[in-house]
């Protein structure tokens, strides 16, 4: 944080449409080259408290139409500007400009299917007189809004993050705070300005960027808002569910992504699926491959050929054309994946390609023969790391998988249907993709997990919608 003292552009969080005011300032750096991307102006705890007031307040109640018009606008909008958004994304997060451009793609897709969904009514009718105790009646269902909800979102998805939390809400007319990760606030700020310009009223919509005791924590525990959607660390989100109070609470707190491939699987499909799960987002996606779990009589080809495939991925400059794999976050996270492959070495592991680190950009890493008991592979190592682990049979792989305290999602690649239909009902994880990455899904699909990974409460924008409104029931004699 720093004071006004450089000719830079100010971005400015909104109360219900209204710029922030405030003598201080957040600094936005590209881990790359650690320029100074954009300043945002703080905002304190009595925006907060503005921001809950304002939403309140309310103002025109928007129809089915009428949201529908306006997240449709915001597409459309979306689309036109997509490579600016593509730029800022890049610029503040580190992520090549093919993942920047790829990530506006399926913010388009969310605002998409969110658009549709609006139009949509999931009542339901019951007739009553259908036993002895029954009467001449019907009851029928409608969904409601909640009166407010608050969404804080993480780095490594700057623009997809933010729609997957705010656009369903909107689809069901509940009014949102957003508070987005300091260290990629700017593609946020835009977004909430996008959907201002298409019509949406300003007390549906704040963004607030500040320090966590005036902006989060207060939020988080105010019993005036009706839910918390939360994704991050599992520490932040075990925090949140302790002190939240009574509320929704939704929680997407990463995964440890196994990747199994089968001795009867295509081997060129699983190199493919092993490299761009390990790889693409410079590794960081909570369904990212962070693991992957290889059966013994392939074991030695399948690494050969997934040495070659990872010489594919270039790294380096986020802004050129020709980068497959940017930057991770920071530094301090480039640090942290170094030491933990570095740990695994001292445990027997290899680093067959890669490995090499420079500030916040590391080179995509493939480590052979790693431990299933490293850290790496333990906790979830955030970033473009491709850790490799020998198994024998299906049972051992099941073991392994469903060891860690993680639950999020996980990939198999075979050709044996009785192989695929076992795994599928013995992991124990939100999601099980069969000869596809463990990420795979379409931005309406239910997406989330269980354990660590959190609450079996899905995400995905139908799911999402569910949660940012409640069914009421009502009855009439018939």
């Amino acid at each position: 944080m720093s004071a006004n003292t450089t000719q830079l552009k100010d971005w400015y969080g909104y109360v219900a449409g209204e710029k922030v005011v405030s003598d201080t300032f957040h600094e936005v750096k590209s881990p790359y080259d650690n320029r100074v991307v954009g300043r945002v102006v703080l905002a304190g705890k009595k925006d907060g408290e503005r921001a809950i007031e304002k939403a309140l307040a309310g103002g025109k109640k928007l129809n089915r139409y009428d949201r529908y018009t306006i997240i449709d606008r915001t597409r459309l909008l979306l689309v036109e500007r997509k490579e600016e958004f593509a730029q800022l994304i890049s610029a503040e997060s580190g992520l090549c400009i093919r993942d920047a451009r790829y990530e506006t793609g399926r913010a388009h897709d969310v605002l998409l299917f969110a658009a549709m969904e609006a139009l949509k009514d999931d009542g339901q009718i019951f007739s009553c007189d259908i036993s002895p105790n029954g009467k001449a009646r019907k009851i029928f269902t409608l969904r409601e809004p909640l009166t407010l909800a608050l969404c804080i979102t993480p780095f490594n998805h700057p623009l997809n993050q933010v729609v997957h939390k705010i656009i369903p809400a909107i689809a069901v007319g509940t009014p949102v705070i957003l508070k987005p990760s300091e260290k990629t606030p700017l593609t946020a700020i835009k977004l909430v300005e996008l959907l201002y310009e298409a019509g949406l009223p300003p007390y549906m919509l704040s963004v607030l960027l500040g320090p966590t005791k005036e902006i989060a924590e207060p939020l988080t525990q105010d019993p005036r808002i009706e839910l918390v959607s939360f994704t991050g660390s599992v520490a932040v989100g075990k925090h949140i569910a302790s002190t939240a109070g009574y509320k929704k609470v939704i929680l997407e707190l990463g995964g440890n992504d196994p990747l199994i491939v089968l001795e009867d699987a295509d081997m060129k499909l699983a190199v493919t699926l092993a490299a761009e799960g390990s790889f693409k987002n410079s590794g960081q996606r909570c369904t990212a491959v962070k693991r992957i779990l290889v059966q013994e009589s392939i074991y030695d080809r399948f690494v050969e050929e997934l040495v070659k495939k990872a010489a594919d991925y270039v790294s380096g400059d986020p802004a050129d054309e020709n980068t497959i794999v940017g930057t991770v976050i920071d530094e301090a996270s480039a640090i942290y994946l170094e030491t933990v492959a570095k740990e695994a070495v001292a445990l027997g592991a290899k680093i067959v390609f890669g490995g090499k680190r420079s500030g916040a950009l590391l080179q995509p890493t493939v480590i052979a023969d790693v431990p299933p008991t490293a850290r790496m592979v333990v906790q979830e190592s955030f970033g473009p790391l491709a850790p490799v682990i020998k198994f024998k049979t299906i049972e051992e792989a099941i073991e392994i998988s469903n060891s860690t305290a993680f639950g999020l999602s996980s990939g198999v690649v075979t050709n044996n249907m009785q192989h695929a239909i076992r795994l599928v009902k013995e992991l124990r994880m939100g999601t099980v993709n069969i000869n596809e990455v463990p990420g795979y899904r379409i931005e309406s699909s239910p997406f989330g997990g269980v354990k660590d990974s959190g609450l079996g409460i899905k995400e995905g924008v139908i799911e999402a919608m569910k949660c940012f409104s409640y069914v009421k029931t009502y009855s009439l004699p018939w």
